[in-house]
């Protein structure tokens, strides 16, 4: 049978090494999507106020814990929220609770929640070096804010004023470079050492910019880093589908109300949790590439984070089905990702 004809797959269970639950309300939505499919979760820590310290991760981990459907064993990976201020005494309390997994450096104002964010990386020092020494990962939305720069643009100039600066400071810091968009960041994460990594979405490989502009501006397709022309969308498919262990699953699924996103001034995220891993089965699937979806899905993540691979298993089998137009969330509909269109894969165990 060729790859182009296979109609069942059956993969070690996935982890999203990429997520934004929300809270509290949210819960109840995005946990059980999540759970569905994946064993365990990087969670994003840019809440409101955002997950600065030890203590509130493991507060938020435990809302996240009460939100799971009975009988299921997900597991959240905590992440703290990189400020200004971080000490590195927070580091080492964050290495020594075991549930802390990684900092996230959101460049301040990149994003949705971000207004708490770096300014500048040198107060930032001795944390990052404290991370250096205990092997945390930093997690980076690699984006630079500067308004003379454009936005198609901002990924591209972030490696070269912040991402390559950085990794010569710290020789050995672990790094992902969350949800890369670009051909530029495919090639950076290539050309360096073993230590650096790169997450990729279901969205960034689905999709590009004229799905976000042609026609009208489409907001439920609108996200950051945001969508790039086709021939980024085709450089992020090649890394993604190649088998190499530095790409592997980060959804970056990131609910917002439909009244959120449809106004004057939508909120940056596109949700894929209900559907993400039948997203990534038809991506690969075009690619004549569904053999290399495991490694991508189920390995590549848990072996860059020195975490064991999941022994239980997960099938998808060939099957169209629609997707809701909305689904609730808290007291408000959510658009998901292929509202009220059909999906080529289905998850059936």
């Amino acid at each position: 049978m060729t790859k182009s004809h296979i109609t069942q797959l059956t993969l070690a269970q996935p982890d999203d090494w990429h997520l934004h639950l929300r809270d509290n309300a949210a819960l109840k939505r995005t946990v059980s999507d999540t759970a569905r499919y994946f064993s365990r979760a990087i969670v994003m820590p840019n809440l409101r106020p955002p997950i600065t310290t030890t203590a509130l991760a493991i507060e938020y981990r435990d809302r996240i814990l009460d939100a799971c459907p009975t009988g299921n064993n997900f597991m959240p990976l905590m992440t703290l929220y990189l400020t200004d201020n971080t000490s590195e005494d927070e580091v080492q309390r964050a290495y020594d609770s075991g549930m802390v997994h990684a900092f996230k450096l959101y460049p301040a104002g990149a994003t949705t929640n971000s207004d708490a964010g770096v300014t500048d990386l040198k107060p930032c020092a001795k944390a990052l070096a404290a991370m250096q020494r205990l092997q945390l990962p930093l997690l980076v939305h690699g984006e630079v804010t500067s308004p003379e720069i454009d936005i198609f643009d901002r990924e591209k100039v972030f490696i070269d004023q912040v991402m390559r600066p950085l990794l010569l400071e710290y020789p050995t810091l672990k790094v992902i470079f969350e949800h890369i968009t670009t051909a530029d960041a495919v090639d950076f994460v290539l050309e360096s050492d073993a230590r650096i990594a790169a997450t990729i979405t279901p969205h960034h490989l689905l999709l590009n910019r004229n799905d976000l502009l042609v026609g009208g501006v489409h907001p439920h397709n609108y996200c950051l880093p945001v969508l790039k022309r086709n021939t980024h969308q085709q450089a992020l498919i090649k890394a993604a589908t190649s088998g190499n262990s530095k790409f592997f699953l980060g959804t970056d699924s990131a609910p917002h109300a439909q009244h959120l996103k449809e106004n004057a001034c939508g909120c940056a995220g596109i949700y894929s949790s209900h559907a993400a891993l039948e997203l990534y089965a038809e991506a690969f699937e075009a690619a004549n590439a569904l053999d290399k979806l495991e490694g991508f899905a189920s390995h590549f993540g848990a072996d860059f984070y020195q975490l064991p691979r999941n022994t239980s298993t997960i099938t998808l089998q060939k099957e169209s089905w629609l997707v809701p137009k909305t689904y609730p969330f808290g007291d408000q509909p959510l658009v998901p990702m292929r509202s009220g269109e059909m999906i080529k894969w289905k998850v059936i165990s």
